[in-house]
């Protein structure tokens, strides 16, 4: 790509690759919904897990936020195959992610719960990923971005959610789980409230 391409074409190829981001992001964003209508089409057979409604929880603000701050994007000038590339791994993370908290049958399983609690290291280990995929995109708005909107926020809660992260491969237990997803939910909360709440 010609480093002094004009900004309109820029643009048009930025609304290229968000439809295309886009329609990826759509399968996850469907599959948390569908899931969740299990709920309420079966209550007396699919039993709600906390923890893992948490997750789904975090799963779809998440998603979602990430959808409207990657506008933020408009700005890059040139454009890449390896950044191309590395939006549409991070928009499949979310889509296997979705997968993990609403496979296709949990029949094998007792339920959820029972689910959760056997996957939940494969669920972990691509969170992970996310949050340090997550990091890269970021560096990818340009420093004046990232010093502008992020500022100290940004390390502390990525630091924090990856600490977690890798902290629940390794502790296999309830309490961390129900602890690590309020922390995680109240925080992507607060995140969009207080940074993010306007477009621009």
């Amino acid at each position: 790509m010609n480093v002094d391409a004009p900004i309109q074409e820029s643009h048009e190829i930025f609304v290229h690759i968000r439809i295309i981001v886009g329609m990826v992001l759509g399968i996850s964003v469907a599959r948390l919904v569908t899931g969740v209508t299990r709920f309420l089409q079966h209550p007396g057979t699919e039993k709600v897990y906390a923890v893992h409604l948490g997750w789904v929880a975090f799963l779809f603000l998440f998603i979602i936020h990430f959808w409207w701050f990657e506008f933020a994007l408009s700005q890059i000038r040139v454009w890449t195959f390896p950044l191309y590339f590395l939006l549409i791994c991070y928009s499949i993370v979310f889509v296997m992610l979705a997968a993990m908290l609403f496979p296709d049958q949990i029949s094998e399983y007792k339920g959820f719960r029972d689910y959760f609690r056997q996957r939940r290291k494969w669920f972990y280990a691509l969170l992970l990923v996310l949050l340090l995929v997550d990091v890269v995109d970021t560096m990818t708005k340009g420093q004046s971005y990232y010093h502008h909107v992020y500022g100290w926020a940004y390390p502390v809660r990525q630091s924090l959610l990856v600490a977690g992260a890798a902290g629940a491969l390794f502790v296999d237990s309830e309490r961390y789980d129900a602890v690590f997803v309020a922390f995680a939910l109240l925080f992507q909360i607060v995140w969009i409230l207080t940074l993010f709440d306007v477009l621009a």
